[in-house]
C-alpha cells in the first residue's frame, strides 16, 4: 500500500515537472505539440527566426538549416518582408489622384469617365448618390435635401452655373471638395465616384 503511494507520488511529481518544462517563458515558446503545424517551411512575412539551429531536434534531413529557421538570407537583416518601393500602388487600385484642389479647370479639361453611360451604371450611381449626396443635394439635385434645407446655398444641378459642367469637373468636386462641400475621396472609391458622375449628369439635363 505504501509502495503504491510512493509510485503515485513519483508519477505526480514527474507529471508536474513535464508540464512545467513545456510552459513558455519570455521568448521561449516551450514544447509544442505537432510543431510542423505552427512552423511553416516557406518564408512567413510576419514571422522571422534567424537561428539556423532552431528546431534541429525535429529536423529529419542531414545538414542544412534546422526545421524552424525561416529567415531570408538574400535580404538585408535576413528580412522576409521588405518595404514597398516608394510610390508603389497596390494591385487593383487606381493611381494616386494628383490634381490639386484648386485646379478645377485642369480636371474638367483632362479627366474622362472610364465608365459607360449604360442604364446599369446610372442605376448604381443613383444608389450611391442616395447614400452620399442626397442629404444635401436632394432627390432631384435641386439642393433641397434635409441638410440643404437648413444650410442654404446648395447649387441646383440644373442651374446655369452648373448644368454645363463636364464630367471631370464633377469628379474633381466629389474628390477634392468645393466651398462648404468637403472631400469625399476617403468615403467613396474612384469607380463609385465615376458612377455618381454618370447619375449627376442625368440630373443636369432635367
Amino acid at each position: 500500500m505504501n509502495f503504491n503511494k510512493y509510485i503515485n507520488g513519483i508519477v505526480i511529481v514527474a507529471t508536474g515537472f513535464v508540464v512545467a518544462s513545456c510552459a513558455s517563458r519570455g521568448n521561449d515558446t516551450g514544447v509544442e505539440y505537432a510543431p510542423q503545424m505552427y512552423h511553416s517551411v516557406p518564408y512567413e512575412g510576419l514571422s522571422q527566426i534567424k537561428d539556423k539551429e532552431a528546431g534541429r531536434w525535429l529536423t529529419s534531413q542531414e545538414g542544412g538549416d534546422a526545421e524552424f529557421y525561416t529567415s531570408n538570407p538574400n535580404n538585408p537583416n535576413e528580412m522576409n518582408m521588405r518595404e514597398a518601393v516608394p510610390n508603389t500602388v497596390r494591385r487593383g487600385e487606381a493611381l494616386p489622384y494628383r490634381i490639386p484642389k484648386d485646379s478645377l479647370e485642369l480636371a474638367a479639361r483632362t479627366l474622362k469617365n472610364p465608365l459607360d453611360s449604360s442604364a446599369a451604371v446610372v442605376a448604381e450611381g443613383k444608389v450611391l448618390f442616395g447614400r452620399y449626396c442626397l442629404h444635401c443635394h436632394g432627390d432631384s439635385g435641386l439642393g433641397d435635401g434635409l441638410v440643404g434645407q437648413v444650410f442654404k446655398g446648395v447649387t441646383p444641378y440644373n442651374s446655369r452655373a452648373v448644368k454645363d459642367k463636364p464630367e471631370g469637373h464633377i469628379f474633381h468636386v466629389i474628390t477634392a471638395g468645393k466651398g462648404r462641400m468637403g472631400s469625399h475621396a476617403s468615403q467613396v472609391s474612384v469607380d463609385d465616384r465615376w458612377k455618381i458622375v454618370r447619375f449627376v449628369q442625368t440630373l443636369q439635363n432635367q
